[in-house]
């Protein structure tokens, strides 16, 4: 029901959402003595929602910065969250979306000797079966890269963040590596949710953060400034949905 529920407030925290319903109530309330309120909403709210400066100093205050991949000392595990590729039915294969930094990222570090095994968690985030089961298909695809297969576990069951933590968990105490270094490797948007996640679970994890939209140094072009970008409304879609899944989680006793 969670699970349900959880992707229905995803809706109402999509900016489109709000710019077409204000921009639709607009055009509907002809007559209304509110109009020019109405008018005034929508034009603010389509502004903000699609400058990149406000994004990024939004997304700034939210984000768990990176670090330098050289910097870091040595882990037994890095735990990569799912949440990285769609499945291509078609033609039967992984199709890498954003979030694929993660694993490219977790791929660096193994290859640098900076993490011992990888630790795939996730299923899908799906309503529906859409050929998707991420942590298997990747493994295969890893064993394939010539990843020996003892280095690589799996959690082919979690289909959100708290199910990430929970089900590592317990892989991690099967295995005998709750109390071995631990990486989390997530987006930077969403690495405030999940370290939250695995502390309340009592594991003690660092963070690396990839697919970053900000950094410590501000660094814009000009039409950041002025230009509207439609992508950017659909990047505030991400920082909407980790902050209000944050609050929820909240709520919950997640976090």
């Amino acid at each position: 029901m969670f699970f349900f529920l959880s992707k229905a407030l995803h809706i109402l925290t999509e900016p489109i959402f709000w710019i077409l319903f204000l921009w639709s109530i607009y055009a509907w309330k002809k007559k209304s003595k509110w109009r020019k309120k109405l008018l005034l909403s929508a034009v603010v709210i389509s502004f903000l929602f699609t400058n990149t400066l406000v994004f990024k100093e939004v997304a700034r205050l939210w984000e768990v910065h990176g670090v330098d991949a050289n910097s870091i000392e040595n882990y037994d595990v890095a735990i990569v969250l799912g949440g990285m590729f769609e499945y291509n039915n078609d033609l039967k294969t992984l199709s890498a979306r954003r979030g694929a930094d993660r694993l490219y990222q977790a791929l660096r570090l193994y290859h640098r000797g900076k993490v011992k095994k990888l630790l795939i968690s996730g299923s899908n985030g799906f309503v529906s079966d859409r050929g998707l089961d991420e942590a298997k298909q990747i493994r295969d695809e890893l064993v394939i890269w010539g990843i020996p297969r003892e280095d690589i576990l799996i959690d082919s069951l979690s289909k959100n963040t708290w199910e990430n933590a929970s089900n590592t968990f317990e892989i991690l105490q099967r295995n005998g590596l709750t109390d071995k270094r631990l990486l989390i490797i997530t987006s930077g948007t969403h690495m405030r949710r999940s370290l939250g996640c695995f502390e309340k679970l009592g594991l003690r994890v660092d963070s690396y953060s990839t697919d970053l939209f900000t950094g410590p140094k501000r660094s814009y072009h000009w039409d950041e400034y002025i230009i509207p970008s439609l992508s950017t409304a659909d990047d505030w879609s991400i920082l909407t949905h980790e902050i209000a899944g944050y609050l929820v989680y909240k709520i919950m006793g997640y976090l």
